[in-house]
């Protein structure tokens, strides 16, 4: 079965314009085109226009969508990766609207009865509140000034900035991992172009020498959270970037 592209305008709330465009930059094109100059869908471009749009609310770019769609990496682990944030980040935030709730009602308790305010468990104010990662903790105690460093530029940043940094993160990662399945050695050019972006990525934020650019590598291998992030990508993402960036050290910061 086909569907014209009006009726799939119409299902996935997405303009015709936007599903002509998308045709355009290759990034989802019909099925076939009939007599009438009209672009039609079958159900494996539903599937994928679903994946384009649950990617574009995760927040990646049109580029970073078409190299998931296009590459080898398993789609299904991506996404189920995203999602795993997604929940994460709404349990959290739920855990904050309670603690939240829960000190309005002591306030106003308090103020009811002697306008005296009264707090029964004091470790109730910070209930899902995030503690920092060890990874971020070392970087704290071993870099003190490049932290505010770079604490001082996360807080001069838009909502946009930030979105945009993180599709860049999310793009280079995808991007390594390419290079890893299909064997590319550390040391190529094109690896070290990679990791030369990423670091001056991180320039943006603070100027770490070799040796502490060698330290943020190795974090993403003994953070095991930040492991996650890597290796769930693709396994071995996390040491295969930070023996990227050791030679990358080596060569170019030494």
């Amino acid at each position: 079965m086909a569907w014209s592209i009006a009726e799939v305008a119409r299902m996935s709330k997405v303009t015709s314009r936007t599903l002509r465009h998308y045709d355009e930059i290759g990034l989802l094109p019909p099925a076939w085109i009939g007599s009438n100059g009209h672009r039609y869908y079958e159900e494996a471009d539903l599937l994928r226009l679903q994946q384009i749009l649950l990617m574009r609310e995760l927040g990646l770019g049109l580029r970073e969508i078409q190299a998931v769609l296009d590459s080898q990496l398993d789609q299904v682990a991506v996404l189920r990766e995203h999602r795993e944030r997604l929940l994460a980040e709404r349990d959290r935030l739920e855990t904050l609207a309670r603690t939240v709730g829960r000190t309005i009602a002591e306030l106003e308790e308090g103020r009811g009865k002697d306008r005296m305010t009264k707090i029964n468990k004091p470790e109730n104010l910070f209930e899902g509140f995030q503690a920092p990662s060890e990874a971020e903790a070392e970087v704290r105690e071993r870099w003190p000034q490049a932290w505010e460093q770079s604490q001082q530029a996360v807080e001069a940043m838009t909502s946009e900035d930030m979105a945009s940094w993180q599709r860049e993160v999310t793009a280079q990662m995808i991007r390594m991992a390419e290079f890893m399945v299909a064997g590319t050695p550390v040391s190529d050019p094109a690896v070290q172009a990679e990791v030369d972006a990423n670091y001056q990525a991180i320039c943006r934020f603070w100027t770490p020498t070799a040796a502490a650019y060698k330290g943020v590598g190795q974090t993403y291998v003994d953070d095991p959270q930040m492991r996650a992030n890597f290796d769930k990508i693709a396994e071995g993402l996390a040491v295969y970037q930070r023996d990227a960036m050791t030679v990358y050290a080596d060569a170019r910061l030494s």
